[in-house]
């Protein structure tokens, strides 16, 4: 049920979102009339008979674009940092996309993508330096609301999302646009995707089935139900990683524990997404977190996770890919399997299981977002640019998925492996980069995949917070410091490695380091954010 609030009313704008996406698709994926409302004429493959490579042409594409006279822009280069192996074919695909975008925008785009494990660390680098950059992927969970307090990115409503985003306000609501706020202004515009999230498990089904561990694993209830199936793995597959774990993907991960952190996870102060109480509380008081604390040092003492868990910087997806790590700890949305195994590299070998209530609050409206840096050069070329990843069908599966007759074949609007596919395979990008509806499916995903989606999202609870993003910046000082400590403490207690006992240790620092006052603020802007709905 969803709380009648304006929490109610940002999700059913998303749903209703979807459905105006949806009704465009009409459950027909070799539909190419429409991914997306401005699909049909935001496309070069709008035409069911053109093809991407047909349809380059900037005759043929009318895209967000319409409207500005390219011969009057001077040529700039803009940077794109996201998180993600670099595949071999980047600059290939990178060519490919700058023959475009000089046509669309009179620009060339530079790529950047940063390994997972580096990609927080180098951007709080790169953003303390006031490193010159353009686009920056930004999350709630990788401190989003922290990098606003420190001036790291524009605020798009002042001028830059009505003049040159106009494709994006097309198709992402303002409801949408407005939970993502901070002190009313908007410093990243959300992907349009699912806006909800279940904690879960990704497995490869070729070795369940070998082991005889399917159904065991399809009627997992709870993290406690994954011990003894971890524990056949290792006795049946020595040489094989049962569980992999990594800070901030683990047993302890919001999605799993159902903690709403209200726009920064590396920041103590929550409340349940599953929950009424609106009384914010350090994630240890809550007894979701030591139990899950003592189910992961149960795995870790056993040896059913990786050794190096508290310091890998190996993402889920590259840890599947090395061909020995039997399941990961996943947030699930329909179809995430089959999206894991085309990243992977594993086709049909990748299922998942939910575990928790499937649940929605700001970190899934914001959980992934395209900012622009304040020491961009070009803005308005970049809000340009973003703009085409929302409305533009044929830009927004080349970044994704690359060249067709390399990396894919197409049949409609289904993707088929071709030679080259390894070669360029962009990690989790499809949910970075723009409007997702727009992308094509795999021959391996379900032909009704976006209708999927909107259920998804149609059945999931509301968090008490909805649209509530902390600002950080009242209680900056306390909050380095606090996060200094979290560094120190989280990854070995969270992914196994530490003793459990060692909680209230890290919860006395946390107390000296400012927990109370930040917690005290946090308190303090949730309360005014609920009188005021």
């Amino acid at each position: 049920m969803f709380r009648k609030s304006k929490s109610w009313a940002l999700m059913l704008a998303v749903v209703m979102t979807l459905s105006v996406v949806l009704a465009g698709c009409g459950g027909d994926n070799n539909n190419k009339e429409g991914a997306s409302p401005s699909a049909s004429s935001a496309s070069p493959s709008a035409s069911p008979s053109a093809s991407p490579s047909e349809s380059a042409a900037p005759s043929e594409s009318a895209a967000a674009s319409e409207g500005i006279d390219v011969s009057k822009l001077e040529p700039v280069e803009l940077t794109l940092y996201f998180p993600g192996t670099p595949p071999k074919d980047e600059k290939k695909v990178e060519e490919k996309i700058n023959e475009y975008l000089k046509t669309k925008i009179n620009a060339t785009l530079d790529i950047r993508m940063l390994d997972w494990g580096q990609y927080d660390q180098k951007m709080n680098l790169y953003v303390s330096g006031r490193e010159v950059m353009d686009i920056i992927f930004t999350a709630a969970w990788n401190g989003h609301a922290t990098n606003v307090g420190k001036g790291a990115y524009l605020a798009l409503n002042e001028g830059l999302l009505d003049e040159y985003g106009k494709g994006i306000k097309s198709v992402v609501s303002q409801a949408i646009l407005d939970g993502a706020q901070i002190n009313g202004k908007n410093y990243g515009v959300p992907a349009l995707k699912e806006m909800a999230e279940q904690g879960g498990i990704l497995f490869r089904t070729d070795i369940a089935d070998e082991l005889g561990l399917t159904e065991k694993i399809q009627a997992v209830k709870s993290p406690a139900d994954l011990i003894p199936i971890l524990e056949e793995v290792k006795a049946k597959k020595p040489d094989w990683t049962p569980l992999y774990v990594k800070d901030g993907e683990n047993l302890n991960s919001h999605y799993m524990n159902k903690f709403d952190f209200f726009g920064d996870t590396k920041l103590e102060g929550v409340v349940l997404k599953d929950g009424t109480d609106t009384t914010i509380k350090p994630a240890m008081e809550y007894p979701v977190y030591k139990d899950y604390l003592n189910i992961a040092r149960e795995m870790f003492t056993k040896k059913l996770v990786n050794s190096d868990a508290a310091t890998s910087q190996l993402s889920p997806t590259d840890a599947l890919k090395k061909g020995n790590v039997f399941m990961v700890v996943s947030p699930l949305k329909p179809g995430k399997d089959a999206e894991m195994a085309a990243a992977a590299n594993l086709p049909g070998k990748i299922g998942q299981v939910g575990i928790t209530s499937i649940t929605t609050s700001t970190g899934e409206t914001t959980g992934s977002m395209l900012a622009i840096s304040s020491t961009s050069k070009n803005p308005e070329r970049a809000m340009m640019f973003i703009d085409l990843l929302y409305t533009d069908k044929y830009l927004n599966n080349l970044i994704n998925f690359g060249i067709e007759g390399e990396h894919y074949t197409l049949n409609g609007e289904v993707m088929s492996d071709a030679p080259g596919k390894a070669n360029y395979i962009a990690g989790s990008s499809t949910w970075m980069l723009g409007n997702q509806f727009l992308n094509y499916i795999w021959d391996t995903e379900a032909t009704d995949k976006w209708d999927q989606f909107k259920k998804f999202n149609e059945g999931s609870i509301n968090s008490p917070a909805l649209g509530f993003t902390f600002d950080a910046e009242p209680v900056k000082t306390q909050v380095a410091a606090l996060k200094n400590v979290q560094s120190q403490y989280a990854p070995g207690l969270e992914t196994g490695g530490v003793d459990p006992a060692k909680v209230e240790e890290y919860y006395n620092k946390l107390k000296q380091n400012g927990l109370d006052d930040v917690i005290a603020e946090k308190q303090k802007q949730l309360d005014a954010f609920l009188a005021s709905r």
